[in-house]
């Protein structure tokens, strides 16, 4: 199951976040390279410090994870303009309606294990799915996100339309972009049909009503 954690419910899924900074330590620090801040066997730095929201795909004990991203609003502090600012072209990207989506990875090994017949191009387009639901049932209209440059593929594949607005060199062994993408019900049929997703993946889900103008802030 997908579930959105925040901040008043760190504790009940303690389990789930530790498995998340332990998680993002070997894809980011151990096998990408990047120059990201560890402690012991974990990564965290100091966007965790403020009690962000982390969408999280778990099993239905929501004691096994299988993968996780970060949820930050672009009207606080984010990496995107505080670490990765090289990597667009002085595009405004911050409004209450645009959410930074950040340390997004799976864990290959436990997914093998649980979903053998699971590639992992689907299991990100799942992610992503899970992602743009989570931003529609909570008034979020844009997400941004760096990347490097192999996951252009693994968004096509999952039927997600991301526009680079940038790129640069120096965070790591690859090139680091910024991109964008709409969260509408649009972007999510076609992203269900794409996968072969029947039903909606995260477990808030609620469909975007046309009336909904106004974005509503996940809770800290």
């Amino acid at each position: 199951m997908f579930i959105l954690v925040q901040a008043h419910q760190y504790t009940r899924y303690q389990a789930l976040m530790d498995q998340a900074f332990r998680l993002r330590k070997r894809v980011f620090h151990d096998q990408l390279g990047w120059a990201v801040t560890i402690d012991g066997d974990c990564e965290r730095d100091e966007y965790d410090a403020l009690r962000p929201a982390y969408l999280t795909w778990c099993n239905d004990r929501a004691d096994r994870l299988y993968g996780t991203l970060r949820l930050m609003p672009t009207t606080g502090p984010t990496l995107l303009y505080d670490v990765f600012r090289n990597t667009f072209a002085g595009a405004n990207l911050i409004a209450p309606g645009i959410y930074e989506g950040t340390r997004m990875c799976l864990d290959e090994e436990t997914l093998s294990v649980d979903f053998p017949s699971l590639e992992t191009g689907k299991a990100f387009g799942m992610l992503l799915l899970a992602l743009c639901e989570c931003g529609l049932s909570h008034g979020i209209e844009t997400l941004v996100s760096n990347y490097e440059p192999h996951l252009e593929r693994v968004y096509r594949r999952a039927g997600l339309a991301v526009e680079e607005v940038g790129r640069a060199d120096g965070y790591g062994r690859s090139p680091v972009c910024c991109g964008i993408f709409e969260v509408s019900e649009e972007v999510r049929t076609r992203m269900q049909q794409t996968l072969g997703v029947a039903a909606p993946l995260y477990a808030g889900y609620r469909p975007r009503k046309i009336a909904d103008s106004e974005p509503v802030r996940i809770s800290a």
